[in-house]
């Protein structure tokens, strides 16, 4: 029998271009594999290279709120060479079709260690109460290192206030002032209203909302810079924050403000569209009311009294901001609800939902209510005010009729 005895060959490099083949035997193999694998381990076990962008400098960071004006970002950093730059990078919480990140440049005089600051100056722009905000720092020394934190989150709090808070369904709501029967009172009003735009529009929310209860108008005004002395309630769009200013003693009206924010929140969740397209203010401020149930005493006297007066402003006209005069502003809002109720009572609430996703769309507002209707503002105007046994269109002259009316906070919508 002819013995065998195993080998193999290795190929080895002679220069850089001639290569040979030696045979090796068993024992001369294993001595090989051995050399090769202690020549190769070293570089199979050894960490991946840490970027020399990342080496030689530590960063530490903090954060001060002073409610509601100034957020201030610290950060130390140190390094063997000077520190030439520090930055500021945040992403805040809201409605958005891509991640918008911001950056602050932090100032100071380049040094090997470095402390300095970037605030965030509120009067220039402003975050609600509750905003979340996600944020980072990243350095660059004079070598050509960098260095980045870990990102961080903070809660724009109110924090001048002992708050309390409950939750039902996509709603938080918060308060300082007032037992739990008063929370509790706003916060039925708040899950009716959702139940009841369901119910007449099919629109419902998505995600989640905190509502904040201020003790007063005043209070709530205190809350964000800027706010005009008229305001009452506001719905921060695209933030799902809503705050309004509710005294103990204006138990009724605060579920009244409760259910329109709500319906504000809502509305303004499913139209969103990246081309900035809104709706008439007709049709905001229309179902906003109608989400409040029975329409107030003061907006019927208002559409009452300009109906007999034939002072009804026109539905076109309702499209822009309503004005500022007390009188006109109460019509606008009384008109704005009639003529969403006649649309939801003759039409339907499946095409007031059409209605709202064509606006969501980017649609213009003539176009939106053809496409769903038949009809544009004009044919919506002339069709309502029939349903009101109003033959003619009357001008877009202001309203010249006197009207006592039992006056509260305002509410409005910020963008």
């Amino acid at each position: 029998m002819k013995k065998i005895t195993s080998c193999c060959y290795v190929k080895y490099y002679i220069g850089a271009k001639n290569v040979k083949y030696k045979k090796i035997t068993p024992v001369r193999y294993i001595l090989t594999f051995i050399l090769l694998l202690c020549a190769i381990l070293p570089v199979a076990i050894a960490p991946a290279p840490v970027k020399s962008a990342t080496a030689g400098i530590t960063l530490n960071s903090s954060v001060q709120i002073s409610y509601p004006t100034l957020i201030t970002f610290r950060i130390q950093a140190q390094s063997s060479d000077n520190i030439i730059q520090l930055r500021l990078h945040y992403i805040v919480d809201r409605q958005n079709y891509a991640s918008v990140v911001s950056e602050g440049w932090a100032v100071f005089n380049p040094a090997a260690s470095v402390e300095t600051q970037w605030v965030w100056d509120m009067r220039k722009s402003s975050l609600p109460p509750g905003a979340n905000v996600e944020y980072w720092w990243s350095a660059l020394d004079a070598a050509g290192r960098t260095a980045m934190t870990e990102h961080y989150s903070l809660v724009f709090n109110d924090d001048r206030y002992k708050w309390q808070s409950i939750s039902e369904g996509p709603v938080t709501l918060s308060w300082y002032s007032g037992n739990d029967s008063f929370a509790n009172s706003l916060m039925e009003a708040a899950q009716q209203g959702l139940t009841r735009i369901k119910n007449n529009t099919g629109a419902v929310p998505e995600g989640k909302v905190h509502i904040y209860i201020y003790a007063s108008a005043q209070d709530l005004q205190g809350a964000h810079l800027f706010a005009p002395q008229w305001e009452g309630g506001v719905n921060f769009t695209g933030y799902n924050v809503i705050a309004i200013g509710v005294h103990t003693s204006q138990l009724e009206w605060g579920r009244r403000a409760v259910a329109h924010e709500l319906t504000h929140w809502i509305v303004n969740q499913i139209t969103f569209n990246s081309y900035g397209a809104g709706l008439p203010v007709w049709l905001e401020e229309g179902l906003a009311t109608y989400g409040e149930g029975e329409l107030s005493f003061d907006y019927q006297y208002a559409l009452d009294s300009a109906i007999k007066n034939n002072k009804l402003i026109s539905v076109r006209s309702l499209s822009s901001p309503f004005s500022a005069l007390s009188e006109e502003a109460y019509i606008s809002y009384g008109e704005s609800n009639s003529i969403v109720t006649f649309l939801i009572e003759n039409y339907g609430k499946d095409n007031m939902k059409k209605l709202l996703d064509v606006f969501q769309k980017g649609s213009g507002y003539d176009e939106a209510l053809q496409q769903v209707y038949g009809f544009d503002q004009d044919g919506l105007d002339l069709l309502w005010r029939q349903s009101l046994d109003i033959e003619e269109s009357f001008s877009e002259q202001s309203p010249d009729i006197s009207i006592t009316l039992i006056t509260g906070p305002v509410l409005s919508l910020v963008s």
